[in-house]
């Protein structure tokens, strides 16, 4: 592929994409890419999605972060039907015209789920890895995807730690919100209970709860159950030391803390999601 062949930096994460692009198309049919994007969009990235809508799914995420900068733009469709036809059966594309047609699909993406009501979850921040590009995976670079997806909802995972003061005033945007999953394993109560303080301050209805719990072959001795227990104890910790400190400082009552803690907790995902 031509943006592993050009950028060293993300080759070390694109192991199995093809394969599982290619086991992908196999389920809509298509033993290979079909010809066309035309063709590509209606009968393989589309029905997926309806597909997994139709299973259960209530978002998408897109790990894209871990192969990419975040910087998606709109891309004519006659360019990105170009790019691919021209290399779908011959050749790659260097890394420009790969990112374009990446930047088109991803868009195309976005609009369906606008379509379907999926929220689209968005891992930002910090990722595994030594060649990880921390800077790639910086929110502030969706702001024209926001901008051009009004329809589309999108959350940041794991709150762009460590962008999060940064990114709060994106949160005035009506189609994006934040989570803290990751934060709390990362960071301890105090430090996290600032940047909740922050958000809550500003947009407390975008603010998500979340663990980013998952099993770690690497650390046998925890997996899901472990992560899941010391994020979420570490998570309501640092949201009672926040809501402590604005009604401590005056600036929200009691009543309105526990309010803002069932939000935090249950009902802006709850509402985001359409659970």
């Amino acid at each position: 592929m031509g943006i592993e062949a050009e950028n060293a930096l993300y080759a070390g994460f694109y192991a199995g994409l093809e394969q599982r692009a290619k086991a992908t198309a196999l389920r809509m049919g298509s033993e290979n890419a079909p010809p066309t994007l035309k063709e590509w969009l209606a009968n393989v990235v589309i029905p997926t999605l309806e597909n997994q809508k139709r299973e259960g799914a209530v978002a998408i995420t897109f790990t894209a972060a871990y192969y990419r900068p975040l910087d998606f733009a709109p891309v004519p469709e006659q360019e990105a039907t170009f790019i691919y036809s021209t290399f779908v059966r011959r050749g790659t594309p260097n890394l420009e015209s790969y990112k374009r047609l990446q930047d088109f699909i991803v868009l195309q993406v976005a609009n369906t789920a606008a379509r379907l009501e999926l929220p689209i979850h968005f891992h930002s921040g910090p990722g595994g890895g030594a060649q990880y590009s921390l800077s790639g995976a910086n929110p502030l670079l969706l702001e024209q995807a926001f901008l051009n997806l009004p329809d589309t909802d999108f959350v940041l995972l794991h709150g762009g730690w460590p962008y999060s003061r940064q990114i709060t005033s994106l949160l005035a945007k009506s189609n994006v919100f934040v989570d803290f999953s990751g934060q709390e394993y990362f960071m301890s109560p105090r430090i996290l209970a600032d940047t909740l303080r922050y958000w809550l301050e500003y947009m407390p209805e975008k603010v998500l709860f979340g663990t980013d719990a998952y099993p770690n072959p690497k650390l046998p001795q925890a997996s899901w159950e472990e992560f899941e227990w010391v994020n979420t104890r570490s998570a309501r910790k640092a949201l009672s030391l926040a809501l402590t400190d604005m009604r401590n400082d005056g600036d929200i009552t009691t009543a309105r803390a526990i309010e803002l803690a069932h939000m935090v907790l249950r009902d802006n995902t709850a509402k985001l999601h359409r659970l």
